[in-house]
């Protein structure tokens, strides 16, 4: 696993996140295309959640606490149960951006990791590299996720003109 690209993947994508959230307001972070969907909110929201209590978590614990209990999360069901789409999007924003300098930082501080080390659970067994070359593409994911929902807003407030001439989406 070449980590240093990996780790550098992480800093753009938090770069890209950055802009893609850049000159929302409160009123657009809540809109959700279809009721299913996440809106630009509960995306943000997500990400600060499994920042903390997902990837660095429980990738600090696969590599230096697996004498401690693994923690089940539940994602899925945070965005109901803790109300994502009603927060305050520019708080949220912000803490957001303070785990993930938190985590870099402390990505930043291993050495001699053990990339090839497991935790097996009920749920199936999971190395370090597997769990931090996730928490990359995890960005990603979310990246195109926040790109759909900007493309929506700019045909939003291009309206009444068409954004059609931009080409097939």
């Amino acid at each position: 696993m070449k980590f240093k690209t990996l780790y550098q993947e992480l800093v753009n994508s938090t770069e890209t996140i950055r802009s893609l959230l850049a000159d929302i307001t409160q009123e657009e972070s809540q809109i959700k295309p279809s009721p299913e969907a996440w809106s630009i909110l509960e995306v943000t929201y997500h990400l600060y959640d499994v920042e903390r209590e997902d990837f660095r978590e429980h990738l600090d614990f696969i590599l230096h606490r697996q004498n401690e209990k693994y923690h089940d999360i539940d994602p899925q069901s945070w965005v109901a149960s803790r109300k994502y789409n009603e927060q305050n999007f520019d708080e949220v924003h912000e803490k957001f951006f303070g785990e993930r300098w938190r985590s870099l930082e402390w990505l930043k501080g291993i050495s001699n990791a053990n990339w090839d080390g497991t935790y097996t659970s009920e749920y199936g067994s999971m190395s370090a590299g597997e769990m931090f070359a996730s928490w990359v593409a995890h960005d990603n994911l979310h990246v195109r996720q926040l790109v759909e929902l900007r493309r929506a807003r700019i045909e939003s407030i291009s309206q009444p003109y068409s954004i059609e001439y931009a080409g097939d989406w």
